[in-house]
């Protein structure tokens, strides 16, 4: 979601003013609906299709611009401990400056996830998140749908069992590189997030998700944090309802808020 808001608002300034802490979260639907990811994994031969609409508002000095996105992520358990995965998304930018709307696929992307360490008695896992993400067309770099040339993530995490439920933290590292790079400067960013998860019943889980970012491009550092609220309603073990707000802002000029909702889908099956 981030790189579209970018985009849409990149002739009042540079892209590293709009950070957002949902860049590349998906599989960004990671555990839905939260930004932060677990270590959980489908299992051999396992499945899990996931669909959401989010829709967000980035408000700044000189601009207010609407973003409703549709995701779609596709997951493969290879075995108990390693998944594939692959994702692409839609979505349609309305802006209150003139010429900036646009609408179109963003990047797809292909990924993987390894849980690499697992402690029974401590209830305790950990797992690395690779995730190569592939160019968008120049038009498409320009209407603010996504970056234009070959860009990636890696994501660290931790999982803990706790008696109310469970706590994951996150610490990632991504690459995001356009080809427009007098208008999109080439950035790196820096994210940490953590994420309790409170086992309210058998069908529901609710969720606190806090993060903080640092986007790097040429001569400029950003800064952003983030707050969600999140509730997991769960009919059945492979069906999943998820509902989210989120909360962004950051240190840039003119400073960016943005306000975000997520509504989405899991289901898995062999």
């Amino acid at each position: 979601m981030c790189s579209t808001f970018a985009g849409a608002l990149k002739h009042f300034s540079p892209r590293a003013i709009l950070v957002c802490l949902a860049a590349h979260a998906l599989p960004g639907l990671a555990f839905q609906p939260l930004i932060t990811d677990d270590t959980g994994t489908q299992g051999t031969a396992a499945n899990q299709l996931e669909f959401s609409y989010n829709e967000d508002r980035a408000k700044t000095a000189v601009d207010l611009v609407r973003e409703q996105t549709l995701p779609f992520v596709f997951t493969r358990g290879l075995t108990d401990s390693l998944d594939i995965f692959a994702d692409t998304s839609y979505s349609r930018i309305r802006s209150g400056s003139a010429g900036q709307n646009g609408s179109g696929y963003g990047n797809p992307s292909i990924g993987a996830k390894w849980r690499f360490y697992e402690n029974e008695e401590s209830k305790s896992s950990l797992a690395l998140k690779p995730e190569l993400i592939f160019p968008v067309s120049a038009g498409r770099e320009d209407a603010g749908l996504g970056s234009g040339k070959t860009s990636g993530n890696l994501t660290a995490i931790l999982s803990q069992e706790v008696p109310f439920g469970a706590v994951h933290f996150n610490a990632s590292v991504g690459r995001d590189r356009y080809r427009d790079t007098l208008s999109n400067p080439d950035t790196t960013t820096w994210r940490a997030s953590l994420a309790p998860v409170w086992d309210v019943s058998e069908q529901w889980k609710l969720a606190l998700d806090t993060g903080i970012e640092s986007a790097r491009s040429t001569a400029r550092t950003t800064r952003a944090n983030y707050v969600e609220l999140g509730a997991i309603y769960s009919p059945t073990k492979d069906l999943d309802f998820a509902l989210g707000c989120i909360r962004r802002s950051d240190n840039a000029s003119p400073h960016t808020t943005t306000d975000s909702v997520t509504a989405g889908l899991t289901w898995r099956f062999k």
